[in-house]
């Protein structure tokens, strides 16, 4: 496989599929899951690179069902292997006609036992419960000395503005334990253009550090990303102990066509460098609510380190497949 960087990666990698993920397993295949237009099923692909992500196979793994908090907006799928299992981390709603404040997105987890997760059965393992009974979504786990943590997005309804972030240990994939820390609310102004928002964190650990990115505001050209960062050795679980960037870290290039970039995930390169995955759309939103709009591509592009330890994620990178098309 070529070196993945800025010149050999065509992007976008995927189209159509906005809050992208890529793990890079053991087996050499890069599986790739993210929002599926219409927003009803869990698409899981793979392929053993980045630029064969759009053609590759493909398996439908669960499909909504026909009523109940498991119908709608199946939002921000992401695949994890824990523990010698897959679990698949999702957010999903309620019908039309039933959902408002108190009965809409939360987040729910499905397990595979296969080696292989395009092989065996996929159980549902339920609504993962937190402390109170809210909007949830774009949950994603890390490990991190030995224990499981959980890193969520989530309203408070005595705090204003649609979503936090949230930290918890887990008793096991799809349980939560003890403490669980308010880690971000969407302070700044670059977080609340058109909603207040913080979404789509990710987990990165490097140079003794553990860094969480995370979107904020509408889903439009106004989407970027942020970075909160702790010490490795900390504790996780005491606010003190976490920063956060008072800038967004990456957001809108108007002169690469990349607008609201955001609810990012992290993978390798062949040659194991370091792999931002995003998306972004080509245009600004015309009319319209934006997550009615299918035109968020994954995107991915290397970025760096600076002499201080912390990532550089540059500009969102233009375009450079030959013919655009959609699914």
């Amino acid at each position: 496989m070529a070196k993945a960087n800025a010149e050999t990666i065509q992007n976008p990698i995927v189209y159509e599929r906005a809050d992208p993920w890529v793990y890079l397993h053991s087996d050499g295949y890069y599986y790739f899951t993210g929002s599926v237009p219409g927003y009803q099923s869990i698409e899981l692909r793979r392929a053993k690179s980045l630029n064969e992500l759009e053609d590759a196979e493909r398996k439908t793994v669960w499909q909504a069902h026909e009523s109940g908090p498991m119908s709608e907006l199946i939002w921000a799928p992401e695949i994890h292997f824990i523990a010698d299992k897959w679990y698949i981390y999702f957010a999903a709603s309620d019908n039309e006609e039933i959902r408002n404040e108190n009965h809409h997105h939360r987040m729910f987890v499905i397990e595979n036992n296969a080696s292989d997760p395009f092989e065996g059965e996929w159980e549902e393992k339920g609504q993962v419960i937190t402390q109170f009974e809210s909007f949830s979504l774009d949950a994603t786990v890390f490990e991190h000395q030995e224990k499981l943590y959980y890193v969520w997005a989530q309203q408070d309804p005595r705090i204003p503005g649609n979503s936090n972030l949230y930290l918890s240990e887990m008793e096991n994939p799809w349980t939560l334990k003890g403490k669980q820390l308010l880690l971000s609310i969407p302070e700044y102004p670059w977080e609340q253009i058109g909603f207040m928002v913080n979404e789509g964190p990710a987990v990165l650990k490097r140079n003794g550090k553990i860094f969480i990115t995370y979107s904020g505001s509408a889903t439009d050209e106004n989407y970027a990303m942020g970075l909160l960062w702790t010490d490795e050795n900390s504790d996780l679980l005491n606010g003190f102990s976490w920063h956060k960037s008072q800038e967004p870290v990456f957001q809108t290039s108007e002169r690469n066509s990349q607008y609201g970039p955001g609810h990012n995930s992290f993978t390798k390169g062949a040659d194991g460098e370091d792999i931002l995955v995003y998306h972004a759309r080509p245009e600004k939103n015309q009319a319209g609510d934006p997550l009615a709009n299918p035109n968020r591509h994954a995107v991915a592009q290397p970025f760096t380190w600076d002499e201080k330890g912390f990532p550089v994620f540059g500009e969102p990178v233009a375009n450079n497949k030959l013919e655009m098309k959609v699914n």
